[in-house]
């Protein structure tokens, strides 16, 4: 009988998770407050839109899986880069190709930050001293439209069709 009990305790504790635990400490409440609050950013935030920082611009037009991704750094007198390509969503990661040019940048929710290291086939994207290593742009807008509208410093547009 004792072992009929105990076996009884035992699995009466089984099926509770400890997600309502977790869901309800006052970590999880302090973050979800920070996120309502617009504190940290919302990684399940849409990635379509206009990005920028200073002379940086990056537009990305599409779903938030596979998407048309452009970008136009211009430093003047001959040093920038402009590409063209898609990119593809997973979770934080964001897979970009500019044709053979391939790497994967980050995703922060209202940031896009690409790798310090870049693939030597990126090289030709730009003129001068210019690179794509270490580009990092803040959310502008999420507006479709807007982002269809980037276009390179010679005017060829980035995201449009």
């Amino acid at each position: 009988m004792k072992r009929v009990l105990l076996l009884a305790l035992v699995l009466g504790g089984c099926g509770q998770g400890p997600s309502t635990v977790i869901a309800d400490s006052p970590g999880a409440r302090l973050e979800a407050a920070a996120a309502t609050a617009g504190i940290i950013a919302d990684p399940d935030a849409p990635l379509q839109g206009s990005w920028a920082r200073d002379t940086d611009r990056v537009c990305v037009v599409g779903t938030d899986r596979i998407s048309r991704i452009g970008v136009s750094l211009d430093y003047g007198e001959d040093q920038g880069c402009a590409a063209s390509g898609t990119v593809e969503r997973s979770g934080n990661a964001l897979k970009l190709a500019f044709g053979a040019c391939k790497f994967v940048a980050r995703f922060e929710g209202d940031r896009i930050v690409f790798p310090v290291d870049i693939p030597a086939p990126c090289e030709s994207l730009c003129t001068g001293r210019a690179s794509l290593a270490a580009l990092t742009v803040d959310r502008l807008s999420e507006s479709r439209s807007e982002a269809a509208t980037l276009r390179s410093s010679t005017g060829k547009l980035l995201c449009g069709n």
